[in-house]
């Protein structure tokens, strides 16, 4: 389903630390990147300091590698949101290298909204996705 979801962009260089014995970026690091991307994108629309409850937990990621990301490679990583139904939502990830714009990995994870207080699943509010869906 196409959405009119804004993309949100994040730039991160790989480091040594993210290196594995193939010297390429580890399977893992990649997750870490999706999951990073996806919280800087709802921290950007949903600041911690405007004091709301809720957060998000991974419910199910699909992961597609195409090439690899080396020591010193800048990546961008790219996110938007797509179907939102009660209180699960698809978002999806592309990890490109900046220098060329060669796809590295495309994720699409089904993230579900719980309130932090009580960890049960809340409903994302129209509200909320048009917020999601805009420029930030």
């Amino acid at each position: 389903m196409e959405t009119p979801a804004f993309r949100f962009s994040r730039l991160l260089t790989v480091q040594p630390h993210d290196i594995d014995e193939l010297n390429h970026a580890n399977n893992v690091q990649y997750v870490q990147w999706v999951q990073d991307t996806a919280a800087a994108h709802w921290h950007t629309a949903y600041p911690p300091s405007e004091g709301h409850s809720f957060i998000w937990v991974v419910l199910e990621h699909r992961i597609r590698y195409h090439h690899p990301a080396l020591l010193g490679d800048e990546l961008r990583c790219t996110t938007w949101i797509g179907e939102v139904r009660g209180a699960q939502s698809q978002r999806f990830v592309r990890i490109e290298r900046a220098a060329d714009n060669k796809l590295l990995c495309e994720a699409e994870t089904q993230w579900v909204f719980l309130d932090s207080k009580t960890k049960r699943p809340a409903r994302v509010t129209p509200d909320m996705v048009a917020r999601l869906w805009g420029a930030v």
